[in-house]
């Protein structure tokens, strides 16, 4: 989370520096902001630990995801693995993709407490087993994507 408002801040400093310059600036960062952002999250799990991860990912992530796709924070989530193995520095097990309406709300609050409470009265229990998810997580990267178009 951290990362993110951190990136968010960058972001939004740079756009505001980018209007300052110039207006012709100022409308492609206006026009960048309301595109879609996809950010890919990558996890890798602990030897052993893949299948755990996911049923807790599964469990107790994703339906806050979807109730963000829900609200129109996000347009899609999807998830990925590899096929195949790779060299253990390179290896991720899973790929989570989500596509935010735009950068803006990629860094707002996505109301994620409210939603938590709402689908999870049992808090001890959702914290217990989030804790577990994170415990059983070697690694955890965030990669927001910017579209090449080959065409120009």
């Amino acid at each position: 989370m951290r990362m993110r408002t951190m990136m968010g801040t960058g972001l939004l400093a740079a756009a505001a520096l980018g209007a300052a310059a110039a207006p012709a600036a100022a409308q492609a960062v206006t026009a960048a902001g309301d595109a879609p952002f996809t950010v890919d999250y990558y996890y890798k799990a602990r030897w052993g630990h893949t299948d755990e991860f996911l049923r807790l990912f599964k469990k107790n992530h994703y339906p806050v995801l979807k109730k963000q796709v829900e609200s129109g924070r996000l347009l899609s989530v999807s998830a990925a693995r590899p096929r195949y193995h790779a060299t253990e520095e390179g290896r991720w097990d899973y790929r989570v993709t989500l596509v935010f309406r735009s950068v803006a709300a990629a860094h707002e609050a996505g109301g994620e407490d409210a939603i938590v409470r709402q689908l999870y009265p049992d808090q001890e229990a959702f914290r217990r087993e989030e804790q577990r998810r994170f415990e059983i997580l070697e690694a955890h990267w965030d990669v927001p994507l910017v579209a090449v178009d080959l065409d120009r």
